[in-house]
């Protein structure tokens, strides 16, 4: 193990503030249970100690070798929703919970999305849902009372309203076991072309480029540039399709679609793993799950355009998030249309109370999950008796805030995968469950999978779950100032390759049950940083690396959660 410094080979719960409170509370008190120290811990009194490495990231923010740049994760649109209001007593739906108030506000939901967006409001009581709740218009929010005061009662699972969803990998698992929910926020055409390929049998990619990854066309390709550069040079005539219109297409404000695709020697997956030697030896070719996610694909909004004969320099919204190189064949390519601009909040959604099946058999009652979304959210939302609690599923710029799971206990509490970027969960509960766990289930906690990068996770407890990194190589996400009870245990099929990718930062955790799995990284993520978490030993679930070569990790403030400056490394960064 590598814990020196160095840019390597390749370079390289309704009120927050209350919450807020609570949690720093419980976070003490763990750190003093696990840390054998008193109530009166001597964590205040380096409470100031500012942390080196957070000094070497000031240095150099966008291109760290451990620590990813995130502080541009999550959604920034909220103000955008037109004052429009519908309230869905008004279509006939009951607050008694005596009949389906599903056509109520779908109705409502589609009215006005059709006009441009607004608000579609559940005064204070439950409402029976007989169907899926379907978000499919930009700058449309369903908004309850609060999460104690507005209740969705959700009858039916995904299985029984729109049919088996079996796995394109093969086998007999379910795809409602990671996919899709009861409130699902995802593009009208795409959650059509979704759905009807379910029915068919036809069991469909799930992300920004259509269920067979066709559905795109070149708008530029791109000159080399590095990870954390803001701006690309963009050839708007090589290659590019013909009859487009390129002056339109690379604007300001344009949401454009990032395409780098791998080469034979799998030399953008080494990349992806920090690089050098390690990577290197590593036997891709057989992880045929994992390179059935690359292309890499990362939504991006342009933010301004510099142009120059045939020539476009583009600034963008986020630093790059990898290299481009030649051999990686870098484009700018057009998404399917995507959902932007729409929220759910003030409600909880809870499933009829049935035993959680089996795992990868779920049925699908599922929360709430956002598709093919980018700029969207959720807040002051929960989700209780579900199989799979809130979703993100090649979704992008989105936050969840002040979010909870709690009832008789889920397979995936929060899931993030097929490429989902850019997040912000933040001010999340994942609460102990209600009854036993079933015989044969499963229980993952806050999940990532699938080349899913630049993701966050701030300001959490976890009662029980763990940091569920799920093979798919996930890489460059942080987890940030959480307490858990680290008691769930990771899956991940060996196609699926790497647990982890290079930049996972877990930055002040504290952990209740001194269990090391998944949260200390030191010995199994390669050019990672684990920073004041608890004291910690192996026991359960223990992984081995993936990578045989020296992993380049940083470990810091080790067995001193809450005791280095900054506390939320996202909150740092975005200060920054």
């Amino acid at each position: 193990m590598d814990t020196t410094p160095g840019n390597g080979p390749d370079r390289g719960i309704s009120n927050g503030i209350g919450r807020r409170t609570v949690l720093g509370a419980a976070t003490a008190v763990a750190a003093a249970a696990v840390t054998g120290a008193g109530p009166a811990a001597p964590a205040a009194a380096h409470a100031h100690r500012e942390s080196p490495l957070w000094r070497e990231f000031r240095r150099n923010p966008y291109d760290h070798p451990q620590i990813p740049y995130v502080g541009r994760a999550g959604s920034r649109s909220r103000r955008r929703v037109p004052a429009r209001r519908i309230n869905v007593l008004d279509l006939g739906a009951r607050p008694d919970g005596s009949a389906d108030a599903a056509p109520a506000i779908n109705r409502a939901v589609a009215d006005l999305g059709r006009r441009g967006g607004g608000t579609v409001h559940l005064p204070p009581g439950t409402y029976r849902i007989d169907d899926v709740i379907r978000i499919g218009h930009d700058k449309v929010v369903l908004k309850g009372a609060g999460s104690t005061r507005t209740t969705l009662h959700a009858t039916r699972h995904l299985t029984e309203i729109i049919g088996p969803y079996g796995s394109r990998y093969g086998g007999d698992k379910s795809s409602w076991s990671w996919a899709g929910g009861l409130i699902w926020l995802c593009p009208e055409a795409r959650w059509t072309s979704l759905t009807d390929a379910i029915k068919k049998k036809d069991w469909p990619f799930e992300g920004w480029t259509g269920n067979k990854r066709d559905e795109w066309r070149t708008l530029a390709r791109l000159r080399p540039a590095r990870r954390g550069d803001w701006t690309v040079t963009a050839d708007a005539d090589a290659d590019a399709d013909a009859g487009a219109d390129h002056a339109r297409d690379l604007r300001p404000g344009r949401l454009v679609l990032l395409r780098i695709a791998d080469d034979a020697d799998h030399t953008l997956l080494e990349h992806m793993a920090g690089g050098g030697p390690g990577p290197e030896a590593y036997h891709w070719a057989d992880k045929t799950k994992l390179t059935s996610y690359v292309p890499y694909e990362w939504p991006v909004r342009i933010t301004s355009v510099r142009r120059a004969g045939r020539l476009a320099r583009l600034t963008l919204e986020r630093p790059l998030p990898l290299d481009l190189r030649p051999e990686w064949d870098p484009r700018l390519v057009t998404p399917v249309t995507p959902l932007t601009d729409s929220g759910v909040e003030g409600l909880t959604l809870e499933a009829v109370q049935t035993p959680q099946a089996p795992h990868l058999l779920d049925k699908g009652f599922n929360g709430v999950t956002f598709q093919c979304a980018y700029d969207c959210w959720a807040d002051d939302v929960a989700v209780r008796h579900v199989d799979n609690g809130f979703g993100l599923v090649a979704a992008s710029a989105c936050t969840l805030s002040r979010t909870r799971v709690e009832g008789r206990g889920s397979h995936h509490p929060y899931f993030c995968r097929e490429g989902a970027h850019d997040n912000l969960v933040e001010d999340f509960t994942i609460a102990d469950r209600t009854v036993p766990a079933p015989p044969g289930t499963q229980l993952h906690g806050i999940n990532v999978e699938g080349l899913s990068s630049y993701n966050v996770w701030s300001r959490g407890l976890m009662e029980m779950g763990t940091f569920d990194t799920h093979r798919g190589m996930p890489f460059a996400n942080v987890r940030t100032e959480i307490t858990v009870t680290n008691n769930g245990r990771h899956g991940g099929d060996a196609s699926a390759g790497p647990l982890y990718g290079a930049r996972f930062t877990h930055w002040n955790v504290t952990v209740t049950n001194e269990r090391a799995g998944l949260i200390k990284l030191d010995a199994i993520a390669p050019y990672s940083a684990t920073v004041a978490i608890s004291r910690v030993r192996e026991f359960d679930q223990i992984d081995v690396p993936d990578f045989a070569a020296p992993l380049h990790t940083r470990l810091e403030a080790y067995g001193t959660p809450t005791a280095i400056h900054p506390r939320n490394l996202h909150q740092a960064q975005r200060a920054l």
